[in-house]
């Protein structure tokens, strides 16, 4: 069932319309059609296969789409390079992180400003004498709680930490538009709870994309969810209106593994 919603003073900030996506002989996107609104957080959750990490991928510019189109804030972005989307405001974490893991917490910031990253590894060996870029990167540390790690190495790091730093990442891109793939992939009770402290944080400041396999822990900060399976959209809605509904209830789509 998809609830439909009328009134909202929310803005569109991300649009996917008509996506379609086949690997070979095998449909994994199938006419999917996607409103993410601005200053809120949105979820995709759905079965093990069902086609959310593919459809993240072609959000992201990872996967061109067969058919249809993506845009941000009205602008056709559809096949852009995923370097290209993330210039334009689109950054996201990975279900399997990837970070530089001989950097310090710090470092791993540092080298994704856009002023560092784009004049590459020469600039990052001076940057240590720019106060006000090495301030800035500080202080995305400090956002994720990583303060009292920023001069550990990243390969040091508890995995909990390891996640808020790739987040931290994520953000030094100055992203419009943040997504997170999985975010609670691998973590035990205590670290979910610190993640969801601190993905409560950041939806004050950003219009957030979430897949996350863990039902109570998208539904506690969502403001509206898709449900994908079958590589299509077969239900969206807020939490409680999903969690009313008999089918998403019987379908026990909260598994925790992968998709």
């Amino acid at each position: 069932m998809i609830f439909e919603r009328t009134g909202t003073s929310c803005a569109r900030m991300f649009e996917a319309k008509n996506l379609s996506k086949r690997f070979g002989d095998r449909v994994v996107l199938e006419d999917i059609s996607l409103k993410f609104e601005q200053g809120q957080l949105s979820g995709i959750m759905g079965p093990n296969g069902a086609g959310k990490s593919t459809c993240f991928n072609v959000l992201t510019g990872h996967f061109p789409p067969d058919r249809g189109t993506v845009l941000l804030e009205g602008e056709d972005i559809t096949g852009l390079s995923p370097r290209k989307i993330a210039q334009k405001g689109v950054a996201r974490s990975f279900q399997i992180m990837s970070l530089f893991d001989e950097f310090t917490a710090l470092e791993n910031v540092l080298f994704a400003l856009p002023e560092v990253r784009n004049v590459g590894f020469n600039m990052f060996r001076d940057v240590a004498g720019d106060t006000a870029t090495v301030d800035k990167a500080l202080k995305i540390v400090e956002q994720v709680g990583l303060a009292a790690s920023a001069d550990v190495r990243s390969s040091s790091l508890p995995y909990g930490q390891r996640r808020a730093l790739e987040i931290a990442v994520a953000l030094a891109a100055q992203p419009r538009v943040l997504f997170l793939d999985e975010p609670t992939q691998g973590m035990g009770a205590d670290g979910r709870g610190r993640l969801l402290e601190l993905i409560l944080g950041l939806k004050r400041q950003f219009t957030i994309v979430m897949i996350e396999h863990d039902m109570d822990f998208l539904f506690s900060l969502a403001d509206e969810v898709s449900v994908i399976h079958w590589g299509q959209v077969i239900a969206q809605g807020t939490p409680d209106e999903l969690r009313a509904d008999p089918w998403v209830s019987r379908a026990n789509l909260g598994t925790k593994r992968h998709a």
